[in-house]
């Protein structure tokens, strides 16, 4: 529990959260866990303080983390109560602390309302045929590999190869990569998965084909059998919907900053204080 208190202690954004009146829904869906010299600290006070913990406790059910929740932000209610009579919350440093939270705040509730904003049917399937369209000719290998540490070991085993052992089988003797004791097996694979050099050799053999050559990548020398070759399979629309959604949320989170900057008059300097040249502005994005 010590380490659910030390990340408790720095829940600055729940703190602020639990001190604004009317954030709440209804308290009948709502309900109050504590009053606090009159100030009532709600359900969903937790729920929000619980999303800023480590992933950990995040997971966690509330029920479980509780009374330390509750126990946190009384105790964060009853600190700014007492720095407040002190006049703290009038302190040039507090106020410079709070600004730059603010920022950051506005920063990230604006980000969100920019690359949340619905997403139409449409442009998710203009995606998804675009991704679709540049698969379509894509082509996946099945391959074995046995990897050897010098040139030498690797032309012997094509040569016990040729005299008809089986691939597999000298893969769990000779192979020093971690797929050595399943046969070499790399199961099937696309291009831009491999090492490049790896990656040429296996799509230029066809079903069946050993390599006759060692083939050289900064893991050793390689001796490559293609098991099988077939089209890449294409993901259904309803399997890949939400990396669509998440990346066009991206790019117009992207996009909306390009634009505020292009906007703006920022001059840059060193951490010295010296002036900098200044980049050419970029057009805006349409």
């Amino acid at each position: 529990m010590t380490a659910l208190r030390a990340a408790l202690a720095a829940l600055v954004f729940a703190a602020l959260s639990a001190g604004q009146p009317g954030i709440s829904a209804a308290e009948d869906k709502d309900p109050v866990v504590a009053v606090v010299n009159g100030h009532k600290i709600m359900k969903s006070h937790l729920e929000e303080a619980q999303q800023l913990l480590p992933r950990q406790y995040q997971q966690v059910p509330l029920e479980q983390i509780y009374p330390a929740l509750v126990d946190s932000l009384i105790d964060t209610r009853l600190a700014a109560e007492d720095a407040r009579a002190k006049k703290m919350d009038k302190d040039s440093q507090f106020r410079a602390h709070m600004n730059r939270i603010e920022d950051q705040l506005l920063q990230r509730m604006v980000l969100e309302k920019e690359m949340t904003q619905a997403i139409s049917d449409e442009a998710l399937k203009k995606r998804y045929d675009k991704m679709v369209a540049g698969m379509s000719n894509n082509e996946e290998v099945h391959a074995r590999h046995i990897l050897l540490k010098t040139e030498d070991d690797a032309k012997t085993v094509i040569k016990e190869l040729g005299k008809g052992a089986d691939f597999a089988d000298l893969a769990k003797k000779k192979s020093t990569g971690p797929s050595g004791p399943n046969g070499g097996d790399l199961g099937f694979f696309g291009k831009g998965q491999m090492v490049p050099e790896f990656e040429k050799a296996a799509f230029a053999l066809a079903k069946g084909e050993t390599s006759k050559d060692p083939v050289k990548t900064q893991f050793g020398f390689h001796v490559i059998k293609v098991e099988e070759r077939r089209k890449a399979e294409v993901p259904k629309f309803d399997a890949v919907a939400d990396q669509l959604r998440g990346e066009i949320s991206q790019e117009r989170g992207t996009a909306y900053v390009g634009k505020l900057r292009s906007g703006a008059r920022v001059t840059r300097f060193a951490l010295d204080g010296k002036a900098l040249e200044q980049p050419k502005p970029k057009p805006a994005a349409k």
